[in-house]
């Protein structure tokens, strides 16, 4: 945890009692309350002083922790010269749309000066979420763990002496604001200068390079422990390690799995999973690490990113003798295979009472077939007939079936879904297929050439898809290889979606539905959509209001590579979105939110 600045101590952000109370509802459910003082610190690595943007003096900020069935109230308070909202990554947020803190989606940010009252109850999820800023590229310094304990103490897994957030990240020296203005104008060179092991760069960083730097985790021999491992990071899927250990994956975004033994967690931007590491080494130090995964060339290509922190035994010494710590063996950058292959070896675990959540619905009411790529637009907005391939004449966009989402800055969908006033702002149009199938993971198609140039032609626009309430649905995500061939998490607010199946290659529904998982798949709310490949995921509309869905890669999003699904209200007013709370502020004229 960084230290307060004496700029940032003027705001008064010594707040003691970041978690302000808890009050005892009902016998066993508690209110939950905290405050977020959101402003401006300077923090000095790699040489430089850098101004970020954090939460109550911390990078990264301070830790949700609450029991199952607890009611949380969270007071965000805006020190900075800019909008911001608060998501709540995970959370179901069931009949509590107006919470979900998705900017320009479910409300309007904050405006500077401003304060929020966030409300929300966390039922029926167990296991580790987070939370972080919603607008623009904030959500790289402004985030945290968002923990649910089980309401009667109890794991399906032996029991931990401690457990520890383990919050990977990057490290920007560039403002943030800005980096997402450069972005917005089609610039894409920019790169973090590290990676983060929470806050911490490690001892690999010029100028940065002690043990000082690096973050620490204190081991007792003998005794197990579960680390929380979160992505933060804005730009790539990790690799993380820890020497001469091995780790039991035991839950994913706030979900139990059946026990999974491996010696490396893979974990992409917006997922959490939850790893027991049992302290059975020779006392000494070990290091861990976490090091971003990237496509090979022909894709643009990131510096490799790297940190490493240390696990410390009890009783143990630096060696006298200056002999390096074990450190743990790392596969390749560009190898993304072990991330596909760690993910098909996890399946769900559902305890007794959580047997009807976990049911798959059986039938299918709406299948889409959702590709995920690289498109273009036309510069000037007015003609669809320009030259392709990377041509001075076009913009290159992400997008979802040829549409790039048209990211709004003056209003919130919710409100006009709320108030029957979506004319002019969205329609409910988007495709529940691509425009035409072609070879989608031939990589002939990442060079810009005569045959990618055909596929590139995308529609920029605000398009949503509508459901009714109680509907099965099914997305297959197709990874596309149009002018790059990245994984994509694909991210779903408001849902856990049952992960059937993932592969390699072109879904093909006559062969690939005989591999879907209708006994035990994951439940997530960020799903990996493998480089060159597909997954396919089922989930009921259960929860009415407004969802973003959007690929968890920054530069992804503010591309395009987003939509919203409505879900409608259900037959009686315990399944209908309920009216604004009062603690809501509208939306006003300038695209914030109301004083």
């Amino acid at each position: 945890m960084e230290k307060l600045s004496t700029a940032a101590s003027l705001f008064g952000v010594v707040v003691a009692a970041t978690a302000l109370a808890m009050a005892v509802v009902g016998g066993e459910a508690a209110v939950v309350e905290q405050t977020f003082m959101v402003h401006e610190m300077n923090v000095t690595h790699l040489c430089n002083t850098t101004k970020i943007y954090v939460v109550n003096g911390r990078f990264p900020g301070p830790t949700v922790d609450v029991t199952e069935g607890d009611t949380v109230v969270v007071h965000v308070i805006n020190r900075l010269p800019h909008g911001l909202t608060i998501h709540w990554h995970g959370v179901r947020q069931m009949r509590s749309c107006w919470a979900d803190g998705a900017g320009y989606v479910t409300e309007c940010p904050i405006h500077p000066g401003g304060e929020k009252t966030y409300r929300f109850n966390v039922t029926g999820q167990v296991g580790t979420l987070w939370w972080h800023a919603h607008v623009t590229c904030l959500r790289a310094t402004i985030n945290g763990a968002f923990i649910i304990r089980p309401r009667d103490g109890k794991y399906p897994f032996p029991t931990p002496a401690k457990d520890v957030p383990i919050i990977i990240g990057e490290w920007w020296e560039l403002d943030l604001i800005e980096l997402d203005r450069r972005m917005l104008d089609g610039n894409f060179d920019d790169n973090p200068l590290s990676a983060t092991i929470n806050g911490k760069l490690g001892d690999l960083s010029n100028c940065s390079g002690t043990v000082e730097e690096s973050f620490v985790l204190d081991v007792k021999r003998g005794e197990s422990y579960l680390l929380r491992v979160i992505n933060t990071a804005l730009f790539s899927e990790y690799y993380f390690k820890v020497a001469g250990h091995t780790f039991t994956v035991v839950g994913a975004d706030g979900n139990y799995l059946t026990p999974y033994k491996t010696d490396m967690v893979t974990v992409a931007p917006g997922e959490a999973i939850d790893v027991l590491m049992f302290a059975d080494a020779p006392p000494a130090y070990y290091h861990m690490v976490a090091l971003a995964n990237q496509p090979p060339p022909p894709d643009l290509q990131i510096p490799q990113l790297t940190s490493r922190g240390l696990v410390r035994y009890a009783g143990a010494a630096m060696d006298s003798n200056n002999l390096p710590m074990p450190m743990p063996v790392m596969p390749d950058q560009h190898n993304t295979m072990p991330s596909y292959y760690f993910r098909r070896n996890l399946t769900g675990l559902a305890l007794p009472e959580q047997q009807q959540r976990h049911r798959v619905p059986a039938h299918v009411d709406e299948r889409l077939l959702i590709t995920l790529g690289l498109g273009s637009i036309c510069r000037g907005g007015n003609t669809t007939t320009c030259k392709r391939g990377r041509s001075p004449e076009t913009v290159v966009v992400a997008t979802m079936n040829n549409v790039s989402f048209h990211h709004t800055n003056a209003t919130a969908l919710l409100e006009h879904y709320y108030d029957g006033t979506p004319e002019g702002v969205y329609t409910e149009d988007f495709p529940v297929r691509p425009p035409r199938p072609f070879n989608y993971t031939d990589r002939e198609l990442i060079p810009a050439g005569p045959l990618e140039a055909a596929l590139e032609p995308t529609a920029k626009a605000m398009r949503l898809r509508r459901f009714r309430y109680n509907a099965s649905v099914e997305i297959v995500f197709q990874s596309t290889t149009l002018l790059q061939s990245d994984s994509n998490p694909m991210h779903l607010h408001g849902y856990d979606v049952f992960v059937l199946a993932q592969g390699l290659g072109n879904f093909d529904p006559k062969r690939d539905v005989e591999k879907f998982n209708y006994h035990n798949p994951q439940l997530r709310n960020t799903v990996q959509v493998p480089r060159g490949g597909w997954a396919a995921v089922r989930f009921l509309t259960d929860n009415p209001g407004m969802w973003y869905l959007h690929c968890h890669f920054e530069f992804h999003i503010i591309m395009g590579m987003a939509t919203a699904f409505i879900v409608e209200d259900g037959p009686t007013p315990e399944t209908s979105l309920p009216p604004p709370p009062p603690e809501f502020k509208r939306c006003g004229t300038n695209g914030l939110s109301q004083p």
